[in-house]
């Protein structure tokens, strides 16, 4: 299967812009011809253990079931980075141009030395993303997200980088909670909503279900358009991360995970959805799904029988059903659970972007809620 980069902008009104895009080979293809699809997967689970004038709306490129990728600029004169929008971490980086990793030279870099106004803050800094690596230091410089500027925003330039080749982005733009910031800095979201530039501190995804483009990231206020019925709003569990509290999971009538409630984190950064190993064991069970690798994969023909997976938050349920969970690859029909190993005492889900291209979801800072509701 392939899919769409970026061609051009065509700007359908004030506040809303699609990207035209054309067909590449996707991260997952890519991944499994370098033998680094399990290490992706297990970099992903690791997570689990640690405008009207005043909405801006930015268009993201969906690459399969990977990754929703935009487009944000740094510098004077502006350098352009793919950037993925990530409600799982709370850091900026992009890679330096004294990056001297193989990983860095398919990516855009960053070179200080263009910029007018970039300024060194001399600390060091290292991410993990259980296998994936960065190494890098501080700088701060003018950052664009579509129509709104952070002045002197603090981001990290990797000078060093481990189990980003062939991925398509540069970097990573963090949307959690400023104490888990890695780096110390203050997240481009609260600089932005200290500097007045939100009439809400609200920011908002919109991913596509059945076509590559169309996606978007909306900060400072909600465009209905994208969302049917009313929105219903659950409360942050923990203000470090996107968590709530989840009732129970269930299939066919029977709770499958989840029976005396436990966490789920929603994470925008993450492809799949991702429990603990005896529970989604389980689930896959009762797709009668087989492993294959790194993966389970079920009949295709079986795939219109399975029940959906249903998801109890704050009392509501949240179905996903087969055609959500179920990822159709070539002759494949993989699932997009995955378990891993927690401990005895904590039950923690993940719910990437398979439950959330099904559910518009808004992430509202000031009350510290999400707010759900499905997709158009």
């Amino acid at each position: 299967m392939k899919w769409l980069v970026l061609l051009g902008l065509v700007a359908l009104s004030e506040c809303i812009v699609i990207l035209p895009l054309r067909k590449v080979k996707t991260l997952r293809e890519t991944l499994r011809e370098k033998n680094l699809l399990n290490n992706f997967l297990e970099g992903q689970a690791y997570r689990l253990s640690k405008r009207d004038t005043e909405i801006a709306t930015h268009p993201l490129r969906n690459f399969l079931d990977s990754a929703y990728v935009g487009t944000i600029a740094i510098g004077t004169p502006p350098q352009e980075f793919r950037v993925l929008f990530d409600t799982g971490s709370a850091d900026l980086w992009v890679p330096s141009i004294t990056c001297g990793s193989p990983d860095c030279k398919t990516h855009n870099t960053f070179n200080p030395q263009n910029s007018s106004s970039f300024r060194e803050a001399g600390q060091t800094f290292t991410i993990y993303y259980g296998p994936q690596l960065i190494l890098g230091l501080l700088g701060s410089d003018t950052v664009r997200i579509g129509n709104f500027v952070s002045l002197n925003q603090s981001f990290g330039l990797s000078v060093v980088e481990f189990g980003y080749d062939g991925v398509p982005f540069d970097g990573v733009l963090g949307l959690a909670f400023p104490s888990i910031s890695i780096t110390g800095a203050i997240p481009i979201f609260d600089n932005l909503w200290s500097q007045g530039a939100f009439s809400e501190p609200v920011f908002a995804f919109y991913l596509s279900k059945s076509k590559p483009e169309g996606s978007v990231v909306m900060f400072g206020g909600v465009d209905h358009r994208y969302y049917k019925g009313e929105l219903n709003w659950v409360p942050v569990s923990h203000t470090r991360h996107w968590q709530i509290s989840m009732n129970r999971t269930t299939m066919n009538g029977e709770v499958v995970a989840c029976s005396r409630g436990c966490q789920a984190f929603v994470n925008t950064g993450v492809p799949s959805i991702y429990g603990p190993k005896e529970m989604v064991t389980n689930i896959h069970k009762l797709m009668n799904a087989r492993p294959e690798g790194s993966e389970y994969v079920v009949s295709c023909d079986a795939v219109n029988t399975l029940p959906p997976v249903i998801f109890n938050i704050n009392g509501i349920d949240y179905p996903l059903p087969p055609e959500a969970y179920i990822i159709k690859e070539k002759n494949s029909c993989i699932s997009a659970f995955h378990g891993v190993v927690q401990a005895a005492s904590s039950e923690n889900w993940l719910l990437g972007d398979v439950f959330l291209r099904q559910y518009f979801s808004v992430f509202d800072r000031k009350n510290e809620r999400i707010g759900l509701a499905p997709a158009v």
